[in-house]
């Protein structure tokens, strides 16, 4: 037996916010387009097919017919070439080489197309830009259903997640610059006394640069808060941080665990210290220097007191709706409102406008004459702030720092809202930058490896799949294996009971030398070792993804994904959600099977004192409570395959139900344990319970024992902690 829930739970790990920015204007917004009633079937969209292969350099290119058309727009110029890199053998362009951008247009037409046909997406963008130039520009499906509106790079605002955080780091990184912040201080006394963060039983305070790295040591918390589907539940970002205080539970700069709480800390810290509203510090500090213009962390609602002003109404009118993919087709959703904490993720932008913003962290902070950050900054940017095993992305001062195919070095950001997903990789060797967007969360695995897979066609040598085993790890791999839970979660209250079920990975070794993960959002990956295995370094066997284990005491103490958002830790028995799983089916067949001994016994008279009649009452309570809080459990997790119902209606009386019913259950086995004593002690055999009745329910008060320290361990009986 499987103890999961739907997959779409597992994404819950990743969110991050999406900011926005642009002209700040009192003007209340223009009321939200009318949704549709029913969802778009998918052919509406009218998606063409693939476009054919790259054409030979040299040949006549054509822009392949879609629909809507795509859409250009002209270069930008300003930045600098720096030196190349040494030619990749194999590779079909050396570095100094510029992208050809013909063969350029069909590669990613055909890629994205390819995708959104296959992978259901409605609209995407893109952006590449390369030697201070912008190289391709399109807009690809449609920005809403209802008037159906075109994508057009230009115009067309997408949500851009946590690549909203890029421009929170430039504003402190000026606040450094400034002399008002330094990164080695405590971010303590960079804020107001109200949202300060507090010991919580550590020493050591979270620094500047923590928040930075995320090693703050915050837990991380996102459901029925992180997003709104209400503007009227927006709230300040001083508000929202008070309110949402998360546990310290590592020391800083420990672990590695990627944090929004942390990023709205940072954009109050530059707020404090700068003396300006932070939607108003980012635009005049970076959007209008730059001439992003359709770029804003406002987002489209009535004007309210106590908040910014909202989006201009221009912008407003050219919003990217979330479009969902259902059996039947797209369904336009409300709006994701995440302005209570913005500097972590409340960014729309433009293809164009992120064109510009690419060539300016390319050219070291500067754009057309403008300088927005300086040489310092910007090597900053590039520069781990830790070193961290080859093949596993670092951070740099709030940048991911990674490797790209072909040996190249990049640096950039990814994010991702419920609906929307995007990413942008700069890649200073190349003098390159990419970016795209999605507008449906079935965007994700093309926004993930579209810039590699365009640096891999031109850039990068091919490579052969799969990679093969080692005899080595076959013989001597058992180290490794495990049950490996990630630090990104929360550590309590029902929330901590789901992201547990769902953060965990499984590591096993295979006879053919191979390791095997597998975990609720990844699935059943391959990896094989990347040099030696007494290493413990491992890539893909199908790809360029790579792990790093840490060792202890003979074994692996945890390893780090290549994306470095978290570290898994190795769990003890009772966090594998196996665990769960076998007490949970004993706690239920031993519910069952009391309440059929009920059903049995009161068709014929039977023996028992008063002691046995009321520990048999409270243990037939017991199983009812049990059952149905298992049965509700199942029927919330039946109801949890959309992620934003999970999200906004956090957590929702089916789950409150379920817990309180367990909590009540397991206040029982309490009374049951008392009386377990003296339900053996009995008295004569003519009345009291046979060895065998009393053996049972002494079985079925210790599974329900079990059951019960175990849901309380994970935080499931916690009702009033959502």
């Amino acid at each position: 037996m499987r103890f999961t829930v739907p997959a779409a739970v597992a994404a819950l790990a990743m969110m991050f916010a999406a900011p926005l920015a642009a002209d700040a204007q009192d003007a209340a917004a223009p009321p939200a387009a009318e949704l549709p009633k029913a969802p778009v079937p998918y052919t509406v969209l009218h998606l063409k097919p693939p476009a054919p292969k790259p054409r030979p350099p040299g040949a006549p290119t054509a822009t392949p017919a879609t629909a809507p058309a795509a859409r250009s727009g002209p270069a930008v110029a300003g930045a600098v070439p720096i030196a190349a890199a040494p030619a990749v053998p194999g590779a079909r362009l050396t570095p100094g080489q510029p992208l050809p951008p013909g063969e350029l247009e069909a590669f990613v037409d055909g890629v994205v197309r390819d995708a959104m046909a296959h992978e259901h997406i409605a609209g995407v963008t893109v952006s590449v830009v390369q030697n201070g130039q912008v190289v391709l520009k399109k807009g690809y499906g449609f920005a809403s259903l209802r008037p159906q509106r075109p994508v057009d790079p230009d115009r067309t605002l997408f949500r851009v997640g946590s690549i909203s955080k890029t421009f929170t780091w430039i504003t402190l990184m000026k606040e450094v610059e400034a002399g008002r912040v330094r990164l080695d201080q405590p971010i303590n006394l960079y804020l107001p006394e109200k949202v300060q963060v507090k010991d919580q039983g550590y020493d050591q305070p979270v620094r500047v640069v923590n928040l930075m790295d995320h090693s703050a040591g915050f837990e991380d918390r996102i459901l029925g808060q992180l997003f709104e589907d209400d503007f009227e539940r927006v709230r300040p970002l001083d508000l929202y941080l008070r309110q949402e205080r998360p546990r310290r539970v590592h020391a800083p700069g420990a672990v590695s665990s990627y944090s929004n709480y942390g990023a709205g800390l940072a954009g109050e810290a530059v707020s404090y210290t700068s003396g300006k509203p932070f939607e108003r510090l980012v635009e005049d500090e970076i959007f209008v220097p730059l001439g992003m213009n359709h770029t804003t962390f406002r987002e489209p609602r009535p004007a309210k007191a106590g908040l910014p002003a909202p989006m201009p109404a221009a912008l407003a009118a050219d919003v990217s709706a979330p479009l969902h993919w259902t059996r039947t087709g797209f369904q336009q959703r409300s709006y994701e409102y995440i302005g209570q904490i913005a500097p972590a993720g409340a960014a729309s932008s433009t293809a164009g406008d992120m064109a510009r913003y690419m060539i300016t962290l390319l050219n070291g902070g500067q754009l057309n004459g403008v300088t927005v950050f300086g040489p310092r900054t910007a090597e900053a940017f590039r520069t781990p702030l830790r070193r961290t095993p080859a093949g596993i992305n670092g951070w740099a001062h709030g940048f991911m720092t990674f490797d790209v195919a072909g040996g190249f070095r990049g640096y950039g950001h990814s994010g991702a809202t419920i609906d929307f997903h995007s990413n942008m990789v700069t890649i200073p060797q190349l003098n390159l930058g990419v970016f795209i967007a999605a507008n449906s969360e079935t965007g994700e695995a093309l926004v993930g490896r579209f810039p590699e897979r365009l640096v891999q066609e031109f850039y990068a040598a091919p490579q052969s799949f799969p990679r093969p085993g080692s005899p080595e790890l076959a013989a001597d791999g058992q180290a490794l294996t495990g049950y490996f839970l990630t630090t990104r979660r929360a550590y309590s209250g029902l929330e901590g009971f789901i992201t547990s079920l769902m953060g965990g990975t499984a590591v096993s070794v295979t006879p053919q030398g191979w390791l095997l993960t597998e975990g609720p959002r990844s699935g059943v990956r391959t990896w094989a070792p990347e040099g030696p295995a007494s290493d413990r370094r491992f890539i893909a066997v199908d790809g360029d993804q790579r792990m790093a284990f840490t060792l202890g005491e003979g074994r692996a103490r945890g390893f780090l994904p290549a994306s470095n958002v978290a570290l898994m830790e190795r769990a003890p028995a009772w966090r594998k959600p196996s665990t769960l799983a076998i007490l949970a089916a004993l706690t239920a067949a031993a519910a069952l099977v009391t309440l059929v001994g009920v059903a049995l016994r009161n068709r014929r008279e039977f023996r028992e004192n008063a002691v046995q009649s009321r520990a048999a009452l409270l243990q037939n309570i017991q199983a009812g409570l049990w059952l149905g809080a298992l049965a509700l459990f199942a029927v919330w997790a039946s109801k949890s395959s959309d992620l934003a119902q999970v999200i906004y209606g956090w957590p929702g009386a089916l789950l409150i139900t379920a817990s309180a019913c367990a909590l009540v259950a397991a206040a029982l086995t309490i009374a049951t344990l008392v009386a377990l004593p003296a339900v053996w002690r009995g008295g004569r055999r003519v009345d009291s319970w046979t060895h065998l009745r009393k053996a049972f329910f002494t079985v079925t008060v210790l599974i329900y024992a079990g059951f019960s320290v175990t849901l309380a361990m994970w935080g499931a009986l916690s009702p009033w902690s959502g």
